[in-house]
């Protein structure tokens, strides 16, 4: 895990959910997920949408050409485990695609404009991910 990200989980720690700077009032989720090759547990922290009884997730990867590696972690194994606050779940990850994908990624630009930034950086369709609880 990078410094950054490390930084980003312990302030979200801290402060039950709650992350300042670049993130300041962003709905924010840590995500763990089972590596695709090493089947190691890894943390993320992540920007989510709420919608309704799930939460969406986008893989913009910052813009990168490539996707992020908990997107391919998920695409191996859509378990993961969702933190939101100090609540923490099992859950499931389903990549949402079409008409529902855009919809989903427009809903995320209007709340954080520098998604749209992302999209423009590369030519890459940019996967949007829905997160669904599970029973635990």
């Amino acid at each position: 895990m990078n410094d950054f990200n490390a930084q980003v989980i312990d302030e979200f720690r801290a402060n039950e959910g709650k992350v300042g700077g670049m993130f300041d009032g962003a709905h924010m989720v840590l995500i763990t997920t089972t590596g695709a090759k090493s089947g190691r547990q890894i943390l993320n922290p992540l920007v989510y949408l709420p919608d309704g009884e799930r939460i969406v997730i986008i893989a913009s990867n910052g813009g990168a050409d490539k996707h992020p590696a908990w997107y391919h972690n998920l695409r191996a194994n859509p378990a993961l485990s969702v933190e939101i606050g100090t609540e923490q779940y099992p859950a499931k990850a389903e990549v949402v695609t079409g008409t529902e994908r855009d919809e989903l990624y427009a809903r995320m630009v209007e709340i954080l404009p520098g998604f749209a930034e992302y999209q423009a950086k590369t030519d890459r369709v940019i996967p949007v991910v829905a997160v669904y609880r599970q029973a635990a």
